[in-house]
Parts: C-alpha cells; structure tokens; sequence
C-alpha cells in the first residue's frame, strides 16, 4: 500500500479534495521536519523550508514509477531547499555592521569553508543514522554502542555482556546488516 506522498506523483495535487490535500501535507510535514530540524535547528525556519519545498514539489513532481524513486526525489528537493537556506542566512549574516560584532582572539577560523551541500548531505546522513540506530533491537543497539562509540574490542565486549566472543562478532553481523538494511531503505540506493 502506498502512502499519500505518492498521490504527488500520479495526480494533480491541486485536483485533490481539500481534505486528500490535507493529508499529504502532512505526511510530507512528517516526513521532512525532523531532518531539517536537525540540520537548520530553527523551528520557524524549518516550517519555511518545509512550506517552500512543498510549494516547489507540487509544481513539478516527476512521474515516479515507485515510492522509493518519489522518497528519493522529495529528498533531494528537501536538501537543496535547505542549502538555499543556508546560503540565504549566511548573505544576511555578512551584512551585520562589523563593529557592533565582537570577536575574541582566541576564536580559529577554518581557512577553507565545508562545501556546504556536503555538510548538508553528510547532516541528512547522521540523521538517518541515528535514527535507524533507534529502531534497532535493544541487543544489537547496545552491541554497536560498545564497538563503536565507547570501542571496546569484541573480547571486551564479551566480557561485559558475559558471552563468548564468536557470538559477539556474529551479532555485531548482523546487527551491521540490519543497519544497512534500515539505512538503504531510508537514504535510497542512488546514495550508494
């Protein structure tokens, strides 16, 4: 079953009833808020966004033959929308009067600027991440944590959840390709 996002791409949205239009709004408001919260860390900036993609999206929604091609594609419009964003607020910061701006010496300052579409896609990617680490088992949660985030070997690791080291590496498998799984799902193949 499909869900109303994908009435975007096989009808006219302004053909809708108002109450079908409703509907898919919302469910792209669910689907888009908390990856631009987490990028742009503004409430009122990230319903801009998520009002302006949508107004974009709407008026020139490709034909998508699938959900996940639709997904991939409203992903794209949503990163582009926020990186206009961030464009925009870094112009407008540029034109603060340089002397009411106090800066202390102690402050370093990159010589070369991130590209900014690479942050942004790399902030999409960290939220995805994060947010398949939720879903995951608590088991296979707790195991990813104590490999990665606090790097314990698979021998530490055992002696802490008291088992053998095999079983460690083996649930550590699968909990990698479980991960993969969620991720592809949600970031899309085209990221690959």
């Amino acid at each position: 079953m499909h869900s109303k996002l994908f009435l975007l791409s096989n009808s006219n949205y302004y053909a809708l009833s108002p109450e079908l239009q409703k509907e898919v709004y919302q469910e792209f408001y669910q689907f888009a808020y908390s990856p631009i919260i987490y990028m742009v860390k503004e409430h009122a900036a990230t319903e801009d966004i998520i009002q302006n993609s949508f107004l974009k999206i709407i008026e020139s929604v490709p034909r998508a033959d699938n959900e996940a091609q639709l997904r991939s594609w409203l992903k794209v419009v949503v990163k582009n929308m926020v990186i206009n964003y961030f464009r925009k607020t870094k112009k407008n910061r540029n034109d603060i009067d340089a002397e009411s701006v106090y800066i202390s010496e102690s402050v370093h300052f990159a010589t070369q600027p991130a590209d900014l579409e690479q942050q942004v896609e790399l902030e999409l990617m960290k939220e995805t991440i994060s947010q398949c680490l939720k879903e995951l088992r608590p088991e296979y949660r707790a195991l990813i944590e104590l490999r990665w985030k606090r790097e314990l070997s698979y021998r530490e690791i055992a002696a802490v959840l008291e088992t053998s080291e095999e079983s460690v590496k083996y649930k550590l498998y699968r909990a990698r390709e479980s991960m993969k799984k969620m991720f592809r799902k949600r970031w899309g193949d085209k990221h690959e």
